[in-house]
């Protein structure tokens, strides 16, 4: 028997060496942590339960048969993240690069099964070349396998991708599906083709970065939902989204204690919105002040920095904030935030979190380039998923709330369950300047007429008490009571059940 014990430990400690130590220290060498190192700063100390440990491929091919190495390219298992369950895959760059065959994709498989059978998140930490060409379309095989499930599980359990290292062909689609995507900067890259294949069909000289870096998706594509420095603050944050986020869609997240008084008054706020209407402040500050402890987890931060969205907690439940960013375009909305922002609601209505809405919005950005772009349907994409969202749904408009974009942001005519407008409010179809241009063109040649028509507008439309006189807004209060406010709204609205009509699924605006 104890040659036997001692036989496991062997291979045990030969599966755990991967592609070798040689390969070990390279990955090292280029400030990266090896797959099972990650897994331990990602998990609770000790937690990680290892499966197929000594899976190998079954290729034969070009020598294949010659060269086989447990585990075969990718850790699996389970383990906690603070004591919750969460499923993990990493791939492991030092055993054939991290490649994908058939026995691999089986691998990955089998954890995404178990996560979606037990309703616990799946995270995926991604260092790899693609697909394995020794084994050719049994590893496309295999990807479809990955692919299949990626979809079953979407909407059913939260499903986070880290891209750690190379990401390309293939393996992009897995975490193209999943609900978030994270990257390591100046490290990680993804793309469908690479350089050489980009240069050799358009002509086009470009570095696996400038195609394909954490930069160019977090900031211009949009593939990826924040970026970070290097692996362990990458996995640090992780664990901290992981936090915000419920097992599955059938439970909550979970509620953590608060130190912060949710009937607190915070005068500061009653002079953050300038009185100079055109004048911006950073709606960020408002977020923080309602957040507990002013902790803020923001999505896709360098991205449509128009809108801000991410997640917070109001008397310890979790919460989305979207909130239109004044700083930014004024907080217009156009095809950019609109997209980031109906994501991100869709999101939140999926796993039960409910969504606070922070409204200072001028209308939609008007010209050629956003009109070619599909701003009408990008736009509809955040309106269909405001009314779609059967979350408690708690709703502040700070400051402008004009035009159509006043109906999207989860204004009281979608379904929006409580409304709430500060003071400051201005409520309209448009502002005082052009709406007083269109009614009054006949006195233009008279500023003083016009001067006079303006002030009138003002005092008429641009308040919170018409569309409160009418049931639109709820309760106009006090900036300094915000959080008291919300808080008691969303305590309210806990046992809130709103069922939709059958369907298989909708068409919505894609």
């Amino acid at each position: 028997m104890k040659n036997v014990i001692q036989e496991l430990e062997r291979r045990r400690e030969e599966a755990r060496l991967g592609g070798g130590q040689a390969r070990i220290d390279a990955q090292h060498k280029k400030g990266k942590l090896t797959a099972r190192e990650r897994i331990d700063l990602l998990l609770d100390a000790g937690s990680f339960e290892e499966y197929d440990m000594f899976v190998e491929h079954r290729g034969t091919d070009f020598g294949m048969e010659k060269t086989k190495v447990a585990g075969d390219g990718v850790v699996t298992g389970w383990g906690t993240v603070n004591g919750r369950l969460i499923y993990v895959f990493a791939k492991d760059f030092t055993v054939f690069g991290g490649s994908t065959s058939e026995a691999h994709a089986e691998k990955i498989t089998k954890i995404q099964d178990l996560a979606l059978r037990m309703g616990a998140p799946c995270i995926g930490l991604f260092d790899a070349g693609g697909a394995r060409i020794q084994e050719g379309v049994a590893s496309l095989g295999g990807y479809g396998e990955v692919f299949s499930r990626n979809v079953l599980s979407s909407g059913v359990i939260p499903q986070i991708s880290v891209i750690m290292g190379p990401c390309a062909g293939g393996d992009v689609y897995s975490p193209a599906m999943t609900d978030f995507i994270f990257m390591v900067r100046d490290q990680s890259y993804m793309f469908v083709t690479g350089p050489d294949v980009v240069k050799t069909v358009t002509n086009e000289v470009v570095t696996s970065e400038e195609l394909g870096g954490a930069k160019v998706h977090t900031t211009k594509s949009s593939i990826a939902d924040g970026a970070y420095d290097n692996d362990i603050v990458c996995l640090q944050q992780m664990r901290r989204l992981i936090d915000f986020l419920p097992l599955n869609n059938r439970e909550n997240a979970p509620e953590r204690p608060t130190f912060d008084a949710y009937d607190v008054t915070d005068h500061s706020l009653d002079t953050l919105v300038p009185d100079n209407p055109n004048k911006p402040y950073d709606i960020k500050e408002l977020i923080l002040k309602i957040a507990d402890e002013g902790d803020f987890f923001e999505i896709q931060e360098n991205f449509a920095k128009n809108i801000v969205t991410g997640f917070g907690r109001i008397e310890g439940q979790t919460v989305g904030f979207v909130a239109n960013q004044p700083m930014v375009l004024a907080g217009v909305l156009d095809s950019d935030a609109s997209r980031k922002a109906a994501r991100f609601v869709r999101f939140c209505d999926c796993f039960n979190i409910p969504l606070v809405t922070l409204v200072d919005v001028p209308g939609f950005l008007p010209g050629t380039a956003q009109e070619y772009g599909g701003l009408i349907k990008h736009g509809a994409k955040l309106l269909f998923a405001y009314t779609e969202a059967t979350v408690p749904k708690v709703t502040v408009i700070t400051r402008k709330a004009y035009g159509g974009a006043y109906d999207v942001m989860s204004s009281k005519h979608i379904r929006g369950d409580v409304n709430y407008a500060w003071p400051t409010a201005q409520i309209a179809v448009m502002g005082a300047k052009g709406a007083v241009e269109i009614i009054f063109r006949q006195d233009m040649k008279n500023p003083d007429a016009i001067a006079e028509r303006t002030r009138e507008y003002e005092d008429r439309f641009l308040t919170p008490f018409v569309a409160a006189s009418r049931g639109y807004i709820d309760e106009v209060i006090q900036p300094s009571r915000t959080r008291w406010r919300i808080a008691r709204a969303l305590r309210m609205l806990r046992t809130k059940k709103q069922e939709l009509p059958w369907k298989k699924h909708d068409p919505r605006p894609l």
